[in-house]
C-alpha cells in the first residue's frame, strides 16, 4: 500500500477518535506532550500527502522529539521522522535566545547539533536560520552549515521582514529545484509590512535566486491569501529555473492576526488557548493536542493546510513545534 495512503488513514482514524473536552476541563496529568506533538506533525503529514502526494513537511525547532526520551542515543521516533522531510533549526550559531548579532552558547549548539546529525544521517534536509547582520558572523555561520551539509539562511533581522542585499545572495546556478534534496540555500521572509504593495512583494521575491522561498501565505489581508497565479511567479528563479515554495504555518500557537480568529476569542477565549507569548504580541499558546485546534489546521476545505494546497505551495514549515516545553 502507498505509504502516503497509510499515513492518510492513520490521521483519520486519529482525528475521529480523538477526544475533547469542556471549557472547564484542566490539562490532564498524564499527556505525553511530545508524543501529542509527534502526532500533530504526523497528522499534518498525512492530510498534506492526502491532498497532494509531494507535499513536503518540515518542523522548526524540537529537534529533540525525535527521540523517544529525547535523549540522542535514544530510541528513535520512527514515525514522526519518516512523516518529515527536513527540519529547519533557529539560532544554531548566531542569535540564540533573541541575541541578535552575539554567538549562541557553545553548551546549546553542543546540545542541537546531535539531534540535527540523527536527521541528516536518516535522509532529512537541515535548515538553519541565523540571526545577525554582522558580515563578518554571516560569513561564519554560513561556512559553519556548509561544512556540515546544513543550508543556511542567515537573516539581518529577527522579524523575518527583508530580504537581504543582494552582495549576500547565493550565486545563481541555474538548477532546476523539484525536490527538497536539489536545494543549496533558501530565504526565509514571513513578515512582509515593509514592501509598499503585494505587487511590490512578489516582484522583490521573484527577483531573489534563492532555491527555497520560505514566505507566509498572507500578504497583508488574513482573508486574501497569494493566488496561484502569484505563486506560480514566484516559482521561476529570475533565469526561469523553478524552485520550491514552502509556507509559513504555526502549529504552537494561534495568532490573533489570522484569517480562523473569531472577535469573540479576546473576551472570552476558547478552551484551548492558553496565555499570550509575551515575546510576541497577539500569538497565544494553545493546546495544540485538542480536536478543535486540529481542526483549523487540517482535514477540511477551510483548513490551512487545504488553503497552503490550494495556493499551489510545495508543503508547509512547521513553526513552534516546541511547544510542549510549555506544559512540561
Amino acid at each position: 500500500m502507498n505509504k502516503h495512503l497509510v499515513l492518510a488513514l492513520a490521521s483519520l482514524v486519529f482525528l475521529v477518535t480523538a477526544c475533547e473536552k469542556s471549557t472547564d476541563t484542566p490539562i490532564p496529568g498524564d499527556i505525553d506532550f511530545r508524543q501529542e506533538m509527534r502526532q500533530l506533525v504526523q497528522s499534518i503529514s498525512a492530510y498534506g500527502h492526502f491532498l497532494d502526494d509531494d507535499f513536503l513537511v518540515i518542523p522548526q525547532n524540537g529537534e529533540d522529539i525525535i527521540t523517544i526520551d529525547g535523549e540522542p542515543e535514544g530510541t528513535l521516533a520512527t514515525g514522526y521522522i519518516n512523516a518529515i522531510d527536513g527540519i529547519g533549526r533557529e539560532e544554531l550559531f548566531y542569535g540564540y535566545d533573541n541575541h541578535d548579532n552575539q554567538p549562541t552558547p557553545n553548551k546549546e549548539t553542543s546540545y542541537m547539533l546531535p539531534y540535527l546529525n540523527l536527521l541528516q544521517q536518516s535522509g532529512k534536509i537541515v535548515l538553519i536560520t541565523d540571526y545577525t547582520s554582522d558580515t563578518e558572523q554571516r560569513a561564519e555561520a554560513t561556512d559553519e552549515c556548509y561544512n556540515r551539509g546544513f543550508l543556511s539562511f542567515v537573516a539581518p533581522d529577527r522579524e523575518l521582514s527583508v530580504i537581504p542585499d543582494s552582495a549576500f545572495w547565493p550565486t545563481a546556478s541555474g538548477k532546476v529545484i523539484t525536490r527538497l534534496s536539489q536545494a543549496e540555500n533558501f530565504l526565509y521572509l514571513i513578515n512582509p509590512e515593509k514592501f509598499s504593495s503585494r505587487e511590490a512583494y512578489i516582484q522583490a521575491l521573484a527577483a531573489t535566486p534563492y532555491d527555497i522561498l520560505l514566505i507566509d501565505l498572507y500578504f497583508d489581508d488574513p482573508q486574501a491569501p497569494l493566488t496561484t497565479k502569484e505563486v506560480s511567479q514566484l516559482r521561476l528563479k529570475p533565469d526561469g529555473s523553478s524552485r520550491l515554495l514552502i509556507a509559513y504555518l504555526s502549529i504552537g500557537e494561534a495568532e490573533s492576526y489570522r484569517y480562523y480568529w473569531q472577535a469573540g476569542w479576546n473576551q472570552n477565549p476558547p478552551y484551548w488557548m492558553e496565555a499570550e507569548n509575551t515575546d510576541w504580541d497577539g500569538n497565544f499558546k494553545i493546546r495544540y493536542w485538542e480536536q478543535d485546534w486540529k481542526d483549523i489546521l487540517i482535514g477540511n476545505k477551510d483548513s490551512y493546510v487545504k488553503k497552503i494546497v490550494d495556493a499551489g505551495f510545495d508543503g508547509v514549515y512547521l513553526d513552534v513545534v516546541d511547544a510542549y516545553e510549555y506544559f512540561e
